[in-house]
């Protein structure tokens, strides 16, 4: 679930700037990017001075706040057709709604250059890209989930798809929802986290919420609770923003890590009873679902060319619908884990 797929730039216009239009300074600012990159920005309306969006003969002024974001270019990654069976949702012309499984890497890289999203898309649609190409996202990946995270992605199947499909996510304005169970039991019925997210200094592979204001970037997730059951809580999420792991990281700030998420410390007992027998049951609900039990349920969006509302939604996966059931049980005092107690 992320941003990430887009560089993000800031520029704060200097106080001596003689007057400029903003296409030719974020030209003169940015000698790594082409002239028609930062047209084509302009054109989408990806580029804002404050809140307002911008066209090309905006004059800058000093102390101006110039943002935006521009697909990454790409960096000559060589990415091969794999026959990989896909889950596909919706599909037509221009996008393509797949229903992505837990353990499945979204595209190549960090060791993954194979068996990912990516390798099967490319063989689905019949494209492909040889090490001179740029993107290992091949151009039409428009967010990402991590590998360990089930559900909805929307894939872009042309430029103009992928530039449409990037406005909406740049203007929060996408419905992504997720379900989640969380350790403990979440006071609140509905409440709101926000918190800037960056790396976390000291472990790099997570990210971690600030408390000051210029490290990390802006993120809000909004939850309500679905259903409880006393130690653990299962929640949906709505993201208003889409950072890297911003879910996890979110949970985990305000005391309630997804379950079974080692990353984030989950995947240890962090309530219930000292007895044996519920040792037993956590363990065992730890194998039922070995990975952080979040996923992507929802899925909305304008559709970049006939601008139709697109709605979908996507079953709880074999996984966490067993774990859910297993928790019920153990409320009702119906499972053999709960029997010996």
């Amino acid at each position: 679930m992320s941003e990430e797929l887009f560089e993000h730039f800031r520029f704060e216009v200097d106080k001596g700037q003689a007057p400029m239009r903003v296409d030719k300074y974020m030209c003169t600012h940015m000698e790594d990017t082409s002239r028609n990159r930062v047209q084509q920005a302009l054109k989408e309306g990806y580029v804002r001075v404050g809140e307002e969006i911008v066209k090309a003969n905006y004059i800058v002024r000093p102390g101006d706040i110039i943002r935006f974001v521009m697909p990454y270019r790409r960096r000559g990654l060589e990415i091969l057709p794999q026959d990989i069976p896909l889950n596909i949702v919706y599909e037509d012309e221009d996008v393509l709604v797949v229903n992505k499984p837990a353990g499945m890497v979204v595209h190549p890289g960090h060791g993954h250059f194979e068996g990912t999203l990516i390798n099967a898309l490319s063989h689905h649609l019949g494209i492909s890209q040889g090490p001179e190409a740029e993107d290992e996202r091949m151009g039409i990946l428009v967010h990402r989930i991590d590998k360990d995270t089930s559900g909805l992605l929307a894939v872009a199947k042309n430029d103009e798809s992928q530039l449409k499909l990037a406005k909406q996510f740049f203007d929060h304005s996408i419905d992504r929802r997720y379900v989640a169970i969380v350790w403990g039991d979440i006071k609140e019925d509905e409440g709101t986290i926000e918190g800037n997210i960056g790396r976390d200094p000291n472990d790099r592979m997570r990210f971690r919420v600030f408390e000051e204001e210029d490290k990390g970037k802006r993120a809000v997730t909004h939850y309500r609770v679905l259903e409880r059951f006393g130690f653990v809580t299962l929640i949906e999420c709505i993201l208003e923003t889409g950072r890297t792991h911003q879910i996890r990281a979110h949970m985990k700030h305000i005391g309630h890590p997804l379950f079974c998420d080692e990353r984030y410390g989950g995947s240890e007992i962090l309530r219930g009873t000292r007895s044996s027998s519920y040792k037993a049951f956590i363990q065992n609900c730890f194998k039922l679902c070995p990975r952080q039990a979040l996923h992507a349920q929802t899925l909305g969006f304008v559709h970049p060319v006939t601008g139709e509302q697109m709605d979908f939604t996507s079953e709880w996966p074999d996984d966490f619908k067993a774990l859910i059931e297993k928790w019920r049980n153990y409320v009702s005092g119906t499972t053999a884990d709960t029997m010996a107690q």
